[in-house]
């Protein structure tokens, strides 16, 4: 009865019945590891794409937010001075808007037309970083914010942690309609970082540029750029 089922199965699916009970061969047996194992390394590499590509909007996010920070950094510096010009008085009142931000500052004279480096903490104190030059340092994370501060808790030590980012601050006066250049700055700022080496790029610097243009490489480089007006001073004159 047994033999007559096998048969009657077999003329169902038209397959001879001696093909039921064979096994693998092995070079079906090697082509089947061999499809999988593709499949494996393809699952694989897509993931690998993934977390690059996750890294990299990662870093294009944290740049997009410091070259903000570096906007609002200058427009912070140039309310405070007017601030200052509207609350001085006698001889000691001779603020400019752009104190800490061009050559022509009185308190503060610095040339950022080359760039430079500031932080939030500007002027906020003997321990916290002044406008200074751009020196190409790395913005620090030691205090959970990106800035220039490096705490020292005694004598040959430091907790600094340098975070991957440069941020370059440039600042150019502008000539107006009436030939002045003392209303009108320009203010660009670049934030570059560090790319690691993968399989989609090389090792990028986070001080590369162009030869041809002398811009930094769009790969690991935020630009940001804006134009300040000192209203202040333009009304009072």
């Amino acid at each position: 009865m047994e033999y007559y089922a096998k048969n009657l199965i077999c003329s169902m699916f038209h397959v001879p019945c001696s093909m039921k009970e064979r096994g693998f061969t092995i070079i079906e047996l090697i082509i089947s590891i061999s499809i999988l194992s593709l499949a494996i390394v393809g699952i694989f590499s897509a993931f690998s794409m993934m977390t690059i590509l996750t890294s990299d909007s990662a870093d294009r996010l944290t740049a997009t937010y410091l070259a903000q920070e570096g906007m609002e950094i200058v427009r912070n510096i140039r309310d405070t001075n007017w601030l200052n010009m509207d609350t001085c008085s006698g001889d000691s009142c001779d603020y400019t808007w752009v104190d800490g931000l061009t050559a022509a500052g009185i308190h503060q004279s610095i040339d950022c037309t080359q760039g430079c480096q500031m932080d939030y903490r500007t002027g906020a104190g003997y321990y916290f970083y002044p406008v200074a030059p751009y020196s190409g340092e790395y913005l620090n994370l030691s205090t959970g914010f990106y800035d220039y501060y490096v705490p020292i808790m005694w004598p040959g030590y430091s907790s600094n942690i340098i975070s991957k980012f440069k941020r370059k601050i440039i600042i150019t006066p502008i000539t107006d309609v009436d030939g002045k250049s003392d209303h009108i700055i320009k203010v660009k700022v670049e934030v570059t970082w560090d790319e690691k080496a993968n399989i989609l790029n090389p090792i990028i610097s986070a001080d590369f540029r162009d030869p041809l243009t002398g811009n930094c490489d769009p790969k690991n480089c935020i630009a940001a750029e804006g134009t300040l007006y000192n209203w202040y001073n333009y009304v009072n004159q």
